[in-house]
């Protein structure tokens, strides 16, 4: 076992919105020593098993994506790729009458493979919905913290100083709901309007969302600087510095064998790939 792997211990687990969740206590591992698990003390809540290749090391913590964020990017990617895969052959049809026939059994596989990830899409809207609901519900339970905090401070039942440390936090969560409310929007968006005219598509309200993300706390992570493959697999965070004076490491998280990477090198690669 590498010891990138190792430091899952003992490091504080937060989502990538910036919440804290636990404490990494313990890894479950395979017969064969690959990690299936992770154990994080949540407090009164107990130890919660997270899955391995949803948590990557990122400096001190260790960042927790949503599942919901994975099936959604995977979703997008592949079918923008089905998308351009069946736009790049009507094109070679309708320029070359002859490719007809040979175009017809590759158009029928792309267009099969388009059904299928319509049938998965609904699935994830679904799951992205419910998730939205969710974070009502949430934002309802914080404001009414918030508004008991107000009512016992004006009521002379809170310092003035506790009251502004509630008020701190309360605005904290409510930010990291806000983030992640506003990137399930954007999937919606963004899986709503993949047309074969625009396979990868980026909305304005995504763009929105980075400037969002470059103007967060300095504990969440950036949305968009996580990367993954095309089959959804997280891959790295990309938190190097423009200048090139700090570089860092991270495990490419659901790959077979392991191996580390570097972090700066993964992301131009996969900037690279998406270009293509």
């Amino acid at each position: 076992m590498s010891e990138l792997k190792l430091e899952f211990v003992g490091k504080q687990v937060k989502d990538m919105y910036g919440t804290y969740i636990g404490k990494v206590v313990g890894l479950v591992t395979d017969i064969d020593g690959s990690i299936e698990s992770v154990g994080v003390d949540c407090g009164s809540v107990g130890l919660k098993q997270l899955p391995y290749e949803q948590l990557l090391v990122q400096g001190g913590y260790v960042i927790y994506i949503p599942r919901w964020r994975m099936d959604a990017q995977k979703l997008v990617r592949q079918k923008g790729l089905t998308l351009k895969r069946i736009k790049a052959l009507r094109d070679l049809v309708s320029n070359n009458d002859l490719m007809k026939n040979d175009a017809e059994s590759v158009y029928l596989k792309y267009e099969n493979r388009l059904t299928d990830l319509e049938a998965e899409e609904h699935e994830v809207i679904q799951i992205l919905k419910s998730r939205l609901e969710e974070l009502a519900s949430q934002t309802t339970s914080i404001k009414t913290v918030l508004f008991d905090a107000k009512l016992q401070f004006r009521s002379n039942d809170m310092t003035e100083e506790s009251y502004h440390q509630v008020n701190t936090n309360v605005n904290d969560l409510l930010e990291h709901i806000n983030l992640e409310k506003e990137e399930i929007n954007n999937f919606l968006t963004r899986i709503s309007q993949q047309t074969i005219d625009s396979p990868e598509l980026i909305t304005e309200s995504e763009n929105k969302t980075a400037d969002t993300n470059d103007n967060s706390d300095k504990d969440s992570v950036p949305i968009n600087n996580i990367t993954s493959d095309e089959n959804g697999q997280i891959l790295t965070v990309d938190n190097s510095k423009k200048d090139g004076n700090e570089q860092k490491t991270a495990l490419v998280v659901g790959s077979e064998d392991g191996n580390e990477v570097n972090w700066l090198n993964e992301v131009i690669a996969n900037e690279m790939k998406d270009t293509e």
